[in-house]
C-alpha cells in the first residue's frame, strides 16, 4: 500500500513525483471549470500547475463544479484528498508522473451553489467540459435548439435553471444587476469553433428570457475559439493500480495521458488571463486554421483507422497502428486528400505534424482501444469525415478515400457485436445504423440516405458511386483487400 494521497501527504512522496512547487494555501480562485473529469486535469489543470510552479498567477485556481452524477463522485473522491490530483504521462517507454494541485474547491452539484459560485467576482474564466452533446444544438442544422424540452423549462422559469446554460445566464444576470462585469466563457471541448457553439448557446437562451440581458453578454462577455488536444483515456482499477504500485500513491481519480499537450486560444478574454503563453499555450487571432488541423489530420485520423482496424480483429490502437497495412491507409489518406485541402499556417509542417500522430497512436502505453474511437460514429463522422468531404467535392478534389472510410464505417454498422472480435455497436442511432447498413447490401444508397448524419451528401453522386464501388470490393475481396487497393492506387 502507498501513501494516500493528501496534502499532508505530499512531503513523503516528492522524492517519487514531482509536487506541487509553490504554497497551495496563497492560492485564490479565479476560474471555475463546469464538467470536471480526466481531460481537464490532464490538460488546462497541468498548464496552470506549472505555471504556479514559476511563481505567477497565483490568483488563477480553479474550482470544480458539474451537473452530472458523475461529477458528484469525483467531487467525492478529491474532497479526501484536498482537491489533488496524480496525473501520469505514459511516454513510449518512459513514464512520469506529478501531482497537479492546481484546484482549491468543488462546488456542490447543486444549481443554487453552482449559480452562486458563477457569481463571485473572482470568477473571470468559467471554462466547459460538458461533452460535444451538451451544447444543445439541433441534430440537422448544427445551431443551438431553443426548442429543447430543458431549454425551454430552464426558459420557463429562469430563477431554478437545470442547464449549464440556465445557470450561466442566471449568474450572468446577477453580475449585471450588480454591476459586475462578465465572466468569459473557454470551451475546452472538441467542437469545431467551440466558441462560437458556446456564445450561440448561452445568448439563445438568454434571447428566450430577456432581451436586454442578451444584448448585454453579446457586448459584454467572450467566448474564445480554442484548440486542446492531449489523448487521456478513462480511468479504471488498471491506472489505480499503476499509481499505486509505480508511484507508490494511492490515488482515487488518477489521470493517465499522453506526454504531448496542446492548446490554441484566440486572445479573446474580456476580464483578463492568466499568462499561460509562459508555459506552452497559444495565443492566436484565429483559432480556425490550428482547428481544421487538429480535426481533419488527429481526429480524421483516428476515425479513418478505427473501423478498419475493428474488422480485421485489432483491439488496441497501438496494436492497428503496428499493422502495416493500417498505417499505410492512415498516410495514403491524409498526404492525398485531407492534408492537400488544409489552409497553410505560417509556422507549421504539415507532414511533420502527421508523422508526430502517427507516433503519438502507436503509443502502446496510453492503451488506447480501437472500441473508443468506433463510438458514437453518428456524432463524430459529421464533425471529422464529412466536413472533409464537403470541402473537397466543393473544391473538385477527389473523394475516394473518404468514400473508402464510409464504405468501412458501413460495413462495421453491419456486423459490429455479432462478428467475432468485433465491438459492439455504441452510438445513438444504433439501430438507424444498423438498419441501412444491412439495406445497403442490396441498394447501398440505403447507408448515406441516413439524413440526420450525410444531410445533403445523399445527393452527391460522385460520393454515391465511389461509397458502391468500395463496398463491392470489400464485400467481395475483403477490408484488407480495399485498403491495400486504395494505398496502391495512384
Amino acid at each position: 500500500m502507498g501513501e494516500a494521497l493528501t496534502q499532508k501527504s505530499l512531503a513523503a512522496v516528492r522524492h517519487r513525483v514531482a509536487v506541487p512547487a509553490y504554497d497551495r494555501r496563497g492560492l485564490r480562485p479565479g476560474i471555475l471549470h463546469i464538467g470536471l473529469g480526466n481531460f481537464h486535469r490532464s490538460h488546462m489543470a497541468t498548464y496552470l500547475d506549472r505555471l504556479f510552479a514559476q511563481g505567477e498567477a497565483h490568483d488563477w485556481a480553479i474550482v470544480g463544479s458539474g451537473v452530472m452524477p458523475a461529477d458528484v463522485r469525483m467531487r467525492r473522491r478529491l474532497r479526501q484528498q484536498d482537491w489533488l490530483s496524480t496525473v501520469v504521462d505514459l511516454g513510449p517507454g518512459a513514464m512520469s508522473a506529478r501531482v497537479v494541485g492546481a484546484m482549491v474547491d468543488f462546488v456542490p452539484v447543486v444549481p443554487t451553489a453552482i449559480v452562486e459560485a458563477l457569481a463571485d467576482p473572482r470568477v473571470r474564466i468559467v471554462s466547459l467540459t460538458i461533452t460535444e452533446g451538451g451544447y444543445f444544438l439541433d441534430a440537422a442544422t448544427g445551431r443551438f435548439d431553443a426548442s429543447h424540452p430543458r431549454i425551454r423549462a430552464d426558459a420557463a422559469d429562469p430563477a431554478r435553471p437545470r442547464t449549464v446554460f440556465g445557470m450561466l445566464v442566471k449568474a450572468l444576470a446577477e453580475r449585471r444587476a450588480k454591476g459586475l462585469p462578465p465572466f468569459t466563457v473557454l470551451s475546452c471541448d472538441n467542437l469545431p469553433g467551440n466558441g462560437d457553439v458556446t456564445r450561440r448557446s448561452v445568448v439563445g437562451l438568454a434571447e428566450l428570457i430577456d432581451d436586454d440581458l442578451a444584448g448585454w453578454i453579446r457586448r459584454e462577455a467572450t467566448f474564445p475559439n480554442s484548440m486542446v488536444d492531449c489523448i487521456t483515456p478513462p480511468t479504471t482499477a488498471r491506472e489505480r493500480e499503476l499509481v499505486s504500485r509505480r508511484f507508490g500513491i494511492e490515488d482515487a481519480a488518477p489521470v493517465v495521458c499522453e506526454p504531448f499537450r496542446q492548446w490554441v486560444i484566440e486572445d479573446r478574454f474580456c476580464a483578463g488571463r492568466p499568462p499561460l503563453e509562459r508555459v506552452g499555450v497559444e495565443f492566436v487571432d484565429d483559432v480556425a486554421a490550428y482547428e481544421t488541423m487538429k480535426l481533419r489530420i488527429l481526429n480524421a485520423g483516428h476515425a479513418s483507422i478505427a473501423y478498419a482496424s475493428a474488422l480485421l480483429g485489432h483491439h488496441h490502437v497501438h496494436r492497428a497502428m503496428a499493422d502495416p497495412d493500417i498505417r499505410d491507409w492512415l498516410l495514403a489518406l491524409q498526404q492525398r486528400e485531407i492534408m492537400p485541402a488544409l489552409e497553410e499556417i505560417e509556422g507549421v509542417a504539415y507532414p511533420a505534424y502527421l508523422a508526430r500522430i502517427v507516433e503519438r497512436f502507436g503509443n502502446a502505453e496510453i492503451g488506447d482501444t480501437v472500441s473508443r474511437l468506433c463510438a458514437n460514429g453518428s456524432t463524430r463522422q459529421p464533425k471529422f469525415i464529412l466536413p472533409a468531404i464537403r470541402d473537397a467535392l466543393g473544391r473538385g478534389f477527389p473523394v475516394g478515400g473518404l468514400a473508402l472510410e464510409l464504405a468501412l464505417w458501413c460495413c462495421y454498422c453491419r456486423v459490429a457485436g455479432e462478428a467475432s472480435g468485433v465491438p459492439a455497436l455504441s452510438d445513438p442511432l444504433s439501430a438507424r445504423l444498423r438498419a441501412g447498413a444491412r439495406e445497403s447490401l442490396r441498394e447501398p444508397r440505403a447507408f448515406l440516405a441516413i439524413r440526420e448524419v450525410f444531410n445533403e451528401l445523399a445527393e452527391s453522386r460522385a460520393l454515391l458511386g465511389a461509397f458502391a464501388k468500395w463496398l463491392d470490393i470489400i464485400d467481395d475481396q475483403g477490408v484488407r483487400a480495399a485498403i491495400r487497393r486504395y494505398v496502391a492506387e495512384e
